[in-house]
């Protein structure tokens, strides 16, 4: 029989679509996992808001049922049959529809398939990927989208809303190193101190984002990231400068637009979306090895609390509440 582990595990209470879910901590074997050709030891994964949703069935993130949650983890390959890696390899994963429709991170064992790995960049432990997990690797490719569009650092500042939440945290570390000007939206008055150690030049209530707004406003920022979408992600379009662009990677405000052509028609603003589930493996690569070489660790463990397996419902019930600063390192032994 194989050995035993402990995992984070979401079942459902009948075959109803509407059935009701719960969560407990579950003895499992590797008998009990999905089917993947690499084995990995997981080390450390974290809570991100998506993980917020799954485990409290807010909407329906889970697919398929029962379900070990965390879109992230990070460990150490025990078995592989997959040609890139072999026993002793350290692994990240993000994304790939992991803890929706294949088990996730929150257990002390995953099996995947390798494709969806990458090497954690040389440098940087486990638990330090997990500090950055996908919000951090979303927050890199934002950055890099930003850039991709002329969005340097001598173009002017640099929104990012959001900015006490994982993604945001993350990205105004990332922008500050970089040399950007950074104006950092928050509702979060309290925590003022907190982003501008992060490297935040300036901090502006989130109100002034998420009213109704002119369609067309006075110029800004050169750039932004933005986390909120809706009526936010609308004013910060309208607030961004000619030839500006906005990277939009979340939708905690809601999923709607409503915006107006005006600022992508008279002033030649692009908006960029930004994907971390489904994305190619020469992104993610640079993405994590642009992280190892231009986030301040000294920042990173400053917006970092870490938690034991055990108390991931609860973090995953105060995330949705606006109540997590930065990011949730779990560490699935403890």
């Amino acid at each position: 029989m194989s050995e035993k582990f402990r995992a984070l595990l979401i079942e459902k209470k009948g075959e109803e679509k509407d059935a009701p879910q719960s969560v407990r901590l579950a003895d499992l074997t590797l008998d009990d996992l999905m089917p993947g050709d690499v084995v990995v030891d997981v080390a450390f994964s974290t809570v991100n808001y998506k993980d917020g949703l799954a485990i409290t069935g807010t909407l329906p993130v889970v697919q398929k049922f029962p379900m070990i949650p965390g879109i992230d983890f990070a460990g150490t390959v025990m078995q592989s049959d997959h040609p890139d890696y072999k026993p002793g390899d350290q692994v990240v994963l993000n994304g790939w529809g992991v803890s929706e429709t294949h088990m996730g991170g929150h257990a002390e064992r995953a099996r995947v398939k390798g494709d969806w790995l990458v090497p954690l960049p040389g440098g940087m432990t486990s638990a330090d990927a997990m500090a950055i997990g996908t919000a951090g690797y979303t927050a890199m490719l934002c950055v890099l989208e930003l850039e991709r569009h002329d969005i340097r650092p001598d173009r002017g500042p640099v929104l990012v809303t959001g900015a006490a939440g994982g993604v945001g945290s993350v990205a105004i570390a990332l922008l500050a190193k970089l040399g950007y000007r950074v104006i950092a939206s928050t509702g979060r008055a309290s925590e003022s101190a907190y982003l501008k150690h992060l490297g935040a030049d300036e901090i502006i209530d989130r109100a002034e984002l998420s009213e109704k707004g002119k369609p067309l406003a006075k110029p800004r920022w050169a750039g932004a990231i933005d986390t909120v979408g809706s009526t936010t992600l609308a004013n910060v379009l309208a607030a961004t400068e000619y030839d500006g662009a906005v990277a939009a990677c979340g939708m905690a405000g809601g999923g709607d637009l409503p915006a107006s052509v005006m600022p992508f028609i008279l002033r030649d603003v692009t908006l960029a979306g930004v994907d971390s589930v489904m994305a190619p493996k020469d992104k993610r690569l640079l993405a994590w090895g642009r992280l190892a070489d231009d986030l301040d660790r000294a920042k990173l463990h400053a917006m970092m609390q870490e938690i034991g397996l055990g108390d991931v419902v609860q973090a995953a019930k105060d995330i949705l509440k606006g109540k997590i600063r930065g990011r949730i390192v779990v560490d699935v032994k403890a």
